[in-house]
């Protein structure tokens, strides 16, 4: 019996991904639970395991960008694994020999390995020579990453090398081509754009009391629960009760209709090397400041390592991104869809301000919440932020359990 193998559903926002690497080829046996390919999203890159055991068939190819529910693979689960025996019956010269004539047949598999339809599109409409367009992948396939490179490289030569950048003929720049993670976030961005009314409120809120508050407890915070307590914590807090005094901003619209989250999904904004992610800490306002943090720290750690899974990253009814972290003074954040609301924290700096009619020099942090108009009016946006503005100022309006 043959079982499909589908792209699984990675988000409300996310439709699609790119096969970026199969990890078995087609014939394999594979074992249930081990990794079939990689699967980048504009969010996350993640493993898809065999639900079954069997002999695996790849139907696209590596490099192909594939819709939410297209099948990508099949798994024959009526055939069993090789006997363990055999690879040992095979003498060390054979394989030795076989080493030798890999390198030579390797131009020759990217022309006999059928093309797949996105390829052979380009390679029609392009008028290409498949065969002198260099494979980059799984045994020489070629890929459409490499079609494309040989369209725009044409005449450089039969050997095309997609990977390369590629410099201009007096040195003034450098072109290289976008990696599909990359192309996939910058439609995102363009898509939230094109699809909400996307407006921005600011406000500024002063960091004494949090500051004083977390200098106080942070060595018995440390001790106690075996992380450090951070500022993050404590918006995410505000945010979930600016949230609750608030509710339409804790929505999204969905065709003709107004959904209303009655749960605190917040999503965390976390930029790596490869892109900003979104992880989400789940059932925030029944969390303490120690469950926040902890979890803050484990998305954080898996992002680098890039160990964040699929489910991670889904399901978040609003977002907190905080570009003080690189420097950014004030920043308008890009909504998250489909949420309706994303929160923006900037850099902490010591400003003059009035405070009972003199003029002291406090450490002010700038707020800024994006927000779709469509769901949210301007002064529920400006509620919202004030009462998260409260909620750092005075902290004893949080729920502090520390």
């Amino acid at each position: 019996m043959s079982i499909e193998v589908k792209i699984p559903a990675v988000g409300e926002s996310i439709s699609s991904g790119v096969v970026s690497v199969w990890h078995k080829k087609s014939g394999d046996f594979v074992d249930e639970g081990e990794a079939l390919f990689t699967l980048d999203t504009d969010k996350v890159s993640t493993e898809i395991v065999a639900e079954k055991a069997g002999v695996l068939e790849a139907l696209v190819p590596e490099g192909q960008e594939v819709k939410i529910g297209e099948v990508v693979a099949t798994i024959d689960d009526s055939k069993s694994a090789p006997a363990k025996s055999e690879p040992a019956k095979k003498s060390s010269a054979p394989e030795k020999a076989e080493t030798k004539t890999a390198a030579p047949t390797m131009e020759r598999s990217a022309i006999s390995t059928p093309l797949s339809p996105a390829v052979r599109r380009i390679v029609e409409e392009e008028h290409l020579e498949p065969e002198k367009i260099s494979g980059t992948g799984k045994g020489g396939r070629v890929t459409k990453g490499d079609a494309l490179a040989a369209a725009q490289n044409r005449g450089a030569g039969d050997k095309v090398d997609n990977r390369e950048d590629r410099q201009s003929e007096d040195g003034r720049f450098t072109r290289k081509r976008m990696s599909p993670l990359r192309r996939k976030i910058a439609a995102q961005l363009v898509m939230a754009q094109q699809t909400a009314a996307i407006l921005t409120t600011f406000n500024e809120c002063d960091m004494s009391a949090v500051q004083e508050l977390r200098a106080k407890s942070q060595e018995a915070f440390t001790k106690k629960n075996s992380v450090k307590l951070g500022f993050m914590s404590f918006f995410i807090k505000a945010a979930v009760e600016a949230l609750k005094a608030v509710p339409t901003v804790n929505s999204r619209i969905e065709d003709e209709d107004f959904i209303q989250n009655n749960f605190y999904d917040i999503g965390v904004a976390v930029g790596t090397e490869r892109g900003l992610i979104v992880p989400v800490v789940r059932d925030a306002d029944k969390k303490s400041f120690a469950d926040l943090e902890r979890d803050i720290a484990d998305y954080a750690t898996k992002a680098r390592e890039g160990k964040l899974k699929i489910e991670d990253l889904q399901g978040g009814t609003f977002t907190i991104s905080n570009g003080g972290v690189y420097g950014s003074l004030l920043s308008t954040p890009i909504l998250n869809p489909p949420q309706s609301g994303i929160l923006g924290m900037h850099k902490i700096m010591q400003r003059p301000i009035a405070v009972d009619g003199n003029v002291e020099v406090r450490p002010m942090m700038y707020l800024a919440l994006s927000y779709d108009h469509r769901a949210v009016d301007g002064r529920e946006a400006v509620t919202f932020l004030i009462k998260v503005k409260e909620c750092i100022e005075d902290p004893k309006k949080l729920p502090l359990d520390f």
